[in-house]
């Protein structure tokens, strides 16, 4: 059985920490990495890697706390097209990993973008690696898009949030997906909890208020009313949705089905999935318990098969 490993990795915010995780558990069964590709939070991970530095990004990952997210957000208040200039992050990653050209990375490295005047993939092999990083997490309204020539570039998750055609490969290797944008249902919360019309009662008697029993019954019929109303308001699921909720449901629904769309088009061997809700875009702070359920799910992916071969 081939150990090499021809790894694409895919977008999804900080649920992208769980890539690290799923690098260490293909390193410690005895898998080579030949060549890595990513897109969005992949593409910063497949970075790392690429430069033999991910030991020294894991450990400022976990370092992360919501008082750094805050700092590094470089808000942009001048254009109207994003919300964050999105350079600070760049300048943070660089502390860490200094800048280098693709060209001299340890293992090849693919990295994703759109560009959205053209509504075309753009993949990066060469030239500044946080350049290509800086376009493919440019997430739409959020960070700025980057302009390189006549092309305007953001999130490569839009297209391709799963690249596995991109990857570089070696003969007789094996392509592996880490997919952190699994198929979800949407969490819907249930704010319906029926009324407890006898305890209330029984606390009204215990103050020593008296309570007439053509009240007692008044009570219970408006209990029950009001009662009806909150669990008719609680099967309303368009009540529990918001203008932003749906936007965000939208794009969501978009990379789920782009995702099994690369999938069909080009199978890998080993698929580890992250369902798309297990953690949410910002949780960066979570980095921890990410890293180690990457570990766990490409361990689960892993055995399955080993033990079909």
């Amino acid at each position: 059985m081939s150990k090499n490993v021809a790894l694409v990795l895919g977008s999804g915010g900080a649920r992208g920490l769980a890539h690290i995780g799923a690098i260490e558990a293909l390193e410690q069964r005895g898998y080579t990495i030949t060549g890595i590709a990513g897109c969005s939070m992949g593409s910063i991970i497949a970075g790392m890697y690429a430069a033999g530095e991910l030991p020294k990004a894991k450990e400022w990952f976990l370092s992360v706390d919501k008082q750094l997210i805050l700092r590094m957000m470089d808000i942009n208040l001048l254009s109207g097209n994003s919300l964050v200039k999105g350079q600070r992050i760049i300048k943070e990653l660089e502390k860490v990993v200094p800048d280098r050209p693709m060209e001299t990375l340890q293992i090849p490295c693919s990295i994703v973008a759109t560009d959205m005047i053209r509504a075309e993939e753009v993949i990066f092999r060469s030239g500044s690696l946080f350049e290509a990083v800086r376009a493919s997490i440019s997430i739409p309204l959020f960070f700025q898009p980057v302009q390189l020539g006549q092309r305007l570039l953001i999130d490569g998750g839009i297209l391709n949030p799963l690249p596995l055609h991109v990857v570089s490969r070696t003969e007789g290797d094996i392509l592996v997906a880490m997919d952190i944008s699994g198929k979800d249902s949407m969490p819907v919360q249930d704010v319906y909890e029926p009324i407890d019309v006898e305890s209330k009662l029984n606390e009204l008697k215990k103050t020593g208020v008296p309570v007439p029993a053509t009240w007692e019954r008044q009570i219970r019929l408006l209990g029950k009313r009001v009662d009806s109303i909150l669990e008719h308001r609680a099967r309303d699921l368009g009540r529990k949705v918001s203008f932003v909720s749906v936007l965000d449901r939208m794009s969501d629904i978009q990379i789920q089905q782009n995702t099994l769309l690369s999938l069909r088009l080009t199978p890998p061997d080993v698929h580890a999935v992250m369902r798309q809700y297990a953690y949410n875009t910002f949780d960066f702070d979570k980095a921890e318990q990410i890293i180690a359920d990457g570990y766990r799910i490409m361990n689960e992916a892993l055995e399955r098969y080993e033990k079909n071969k």
